[in-house]
């Protein structure tokens, strides 16, 4: 069995890559987020995944894939990660609802036996609900968008906010399951090599 480190505090791409049958190891990469400006949404999302990779594969003693992630919503070009606090959370809703944006997940993974990397951006094309003014209200209060890129989910709350998608479902959930499949093929191994073992 292969072992995949994740370098994400996320308990959405963890509970992810369990409902795929791989139970990751853990370790936060701490990378500060704002050190990264001036990119476009998608390379923004693709350099974040790398320095989370990088910090979290220099710490590994063995050899191990170690997977970093990032996610970043494009709205009319702009780059939306986590918002600051619930007022910047219901802004981005006010002016989200309604709309189409992009949700772009970098992905990043290093193998530390060989020194290999294979990089993927998924993007995933998300249409939201035109909610009102109450929805988003009691949205914010519930704090769940305030945790999350672009301050929505679709496998939570947020779920009945999005009217639809064009694209990989678990790319907006925060990890593209097919696009990792390639990646750790591209690295020399096999996906399920990675399934932990089942009694």
């Amino acid at each position: 069995m292969t072992r995949l480190v994740l370098a994400s505090a996320s308990p959405a791409r963890l509970a992810t890559l369990r409902s795929a049958g791989i139970e990751p190891s853990v370790v936060v990469s701490g990378v500060d987020e704002e050190q990264v400006t001036g990119l476009a949404p998608a390379a923004l999302a693709q350099r974040l995944a790398e320095l989370k990779c990088a910090a979290v594969a220099e710490q590994q003693t063995e050899g191990v894939l170690v997977l970093g992630c990032d996610s970043v919503l494009d709205l009319d070009g702009a780059a939306l990660g986590k918002p600051g606090d619930a007022d910047e959370a219901a802004a981005r809703w006010q002016a989200m609802r309604g709309r189409t944006g992009t949700l772009h997940t970098g992905h990043c993974l290093r193998d530390t036996a060989s020194g290999g990397e294979a990089t993927a951006t998924g993007s995933t094309v998300v249409h939201f609900a035109d909610v009102s003014d109450a929805e988003i209200a009691a949205y914010v209060e519930s704090g769940e968008p305030l945790h999350v890129a672009g301050a929505f989910t679709i496998d939570g709350l947020g779920g009945a906010f999005v009217t639809g998608i064009e694209g990989d479902h678990h790319n907006v959930v925060g990890l593209s399951l097919p696009l990792l499949r390639d990646l750790v093929a591209e690295l020399g191994h096999s996906w399920t090599d990675l399934w932990a073992k089942r009694r």
